[in-house]
Parts: C-alpha cells; structure tokens; sequence
C-alpha cells in the first residue's frame, strides 16, 4: 500500500473521490473557496445552506463548477431551510451526494433520491440513525460530542456511539467529531466507520476564510478549552471557551440571539461576538496547514496508525 492510498470502500464509492473525507458544512465558512479546495485535495468539499442566505449559497454551489472539476456536496439543514427551492435547485447543478442534518430527512428524502441524489444523514444518537434508516437514507454521519457546532445533550462519544449504531444498522458511516489527523481517522475505521468529517481541522487550513484571530484560538487553545453550551435548552452546542461563551455557561441558557454578531466573529475576529463552534479536536492541532497538506497527512498518517496495529497482533 502506498503512503497515500485507501482502498475502495463503500463511501469512497458514494462521494466519487479520492478518499473518504468530507468536509463539514460549516454556515458561512463552509463555501466554495475551502470546499473546492477541500474536493481538489481528494477530499469532498461541502457547500453550506444553515447560513440561511440561500441566494447567495446557490452562488456559491454555481461557482464550484469554475474552481473543481472532482465530485462535491451540499448540506441542507432540514429545520434551518427558508427556502426549500433550494433543494431542487442542488439536484438541477449536478450534485450527486448531500447531507441532510437537523431535523427528519424523511420531509425532503423523495424528491433527493428521485433525482439520482445520493442522501446521507447526520445523527447524534442511535435512535436518530434508526429513524434516518427508516426514512431511506444511504448512509449516515454519526457525530460524536467531540465535535463542534450543534450537538446531541446526552454527549454520546464518537466510538461509543459508531459501536451503538453499527450492531444495528449496515448502513455505511461517516465518522464526525475529534478527528483531526489519521490516527483519528483509524480509530473511527475501527469502531466501524468508512469514512470521516473535519470541521476544526479546516477551519484553521490556510484556504479557511476564518479571520486569523480564530485560527489562533484553535492552535493554542488545548483539547478542554470548550464549553456545552445550553445544554438543557435547543440547541445546545459546543464553543471555544471566550468571555463570551463563558457567560452563556454560566446563565445556562441561550436562544438564537447570540448568533447575532456571528460575521464579526467570522471575518472581523472578534472572539466575543459570538459563540465561536470548535471541536475538542483544537487541542490536537499545533499548525495552520493547507487543505491539501492536511488530507495527504492526514491519510498518510492513517496508513502508518493501521501498518503498525497490524504489527502488533495479540
């Protein structure tokens, strides 16, 4: 096997790439400037729609056309939608696999899989990824409590819960959640996963349209330097300790307000704008890289993490 090759499985088969790393649909960051970096890497880059700015996300899902010729996909956030046009309007420019997230994909699954659309469900918990299976998905994205962004209160662990849900279901898994190098990557293969999605990891790349003060937080920020934030209220989810985020904790509560100054977070760096959604996985990244670096080290790391299990048979 060489440095870099992953044999054929079958979420490599269903993305149509290279290896079987998808990156996660962040709102706002999760546009065609890093997705297309992310697809021309051997990756599959994804395109946003939680940001709510559907014209603007249709622009962008038009424009990856311009920047790659390789396969990629688009979120619809099933809860988030404003305007389902949208829906459409991916199976009409070509896109073959999306992820369907927050909410049942039961609403949307027909009209996805009826134009040749490949569907795979993001799932905090076992009893989601049964209801997505009944809905008719092809595959899921199982996120652990690890990763940033919105999470499942319960705080299931990744390789618990692939376990949980891989004695049930046949279903192929994208693992989601702390995982930000091979050795992640490995341990997901080994609990049941074929495949894997980075958010953390990306956000901090060089192609990252993330203003540089974030990136920083995440390079010296350490593995418990988040919070769950809200978590008995929706939705709950996990942030980069700041002042800010510190204040939400310890209320105990939030709504959708604090998303408010969410751009002058993103662009404009301000750590307290808004909550800024970050994985543990921070504590394992030490270097800005770009996209392209990190999958090839990422899958070469993950060769070398099976190599040397495999040498060490009991």
């Amino acid at each position: 096997m060489t440095k870099h090759e992953i044999i054929m499985n079958r979420v490599i088969n269903h993305l149509g790439t290279k290896y079987p790393i998808i990156q996660a649909p962040m709102g706002w960051i999760a546009r065609s400037q890093l997705a297309s970096a992310v697809s021309n890497a051997g990756g599959l880059g994804v395109i946003e729609t939680s940001s709510g700015e559907v014209e603007a996300c249709k622009k962008e899902i038009q424009a990856m056309s311009s920047l790659t010729d390789k396969p990629f996909g688009v979120n619809l956030p099933i809860l988030f939608l404003q305007d389902d046009s949208i829906v459409d309007f991916v199976a009409q420019c070509g896109v073959k696999f999306v992820t369907t997230s927050a909410g049942s994909p039961a609403k949307y699954i027909d009209r996805l899989k009826s134009a040749g659309l490949i569907v795979y469900h993001a799932v905090p918990s076992l009893a989601g990824a049964m209801k997505a299976q009944e809905a008719g998905v092809d595959g899921l994205v199982v996120e652990g409590t690890e990763g940033g962004g919105f999470k499942n209160p319960e705080e299931i662990g990744l390789h618990v819960l692939i376990q949980a849900i891989r004695k049930k279901t046949d279903l192929p898994i994208i693992a989601a959640g702390g995982i930000a190098d091979g050795v992640g990557m490995a341990a997901a293969f080994a609990s049941g996963a074929e495949g894997i999605q980075m958010g953390t990891r990306f956000v901090s790349s060089k192609e990252s349209p993330v203003h540089q003060n974030w990136k920083d937080a995440i390079l010296t920020g350490s593995e418990s330097d988040t919070y769950i934030l809200n978590k008995s209220g929706s939705p709950c989810l996990r942030a980069i300790k700041t002042d800010y985020s510190k204040e939400i904790y310890e209320k105990g509560s939030m709504d959708m307000s604090v998303f408010k100054g969410v751009q002058d977070l993103y662009f404009g760096g301000d750590l307290n704008a808004a909550p800024a959604l970050t994985g543990q996985s921070m504590g394992l990244i030490e270097e800005i890289k770009s996209v392209e670096e990190i999958i090839n080290l990422t899958v070469t790391e993950f060769n070398r993490t099976l190599e040397s299990l495999n040498n060490s048979k009991i």
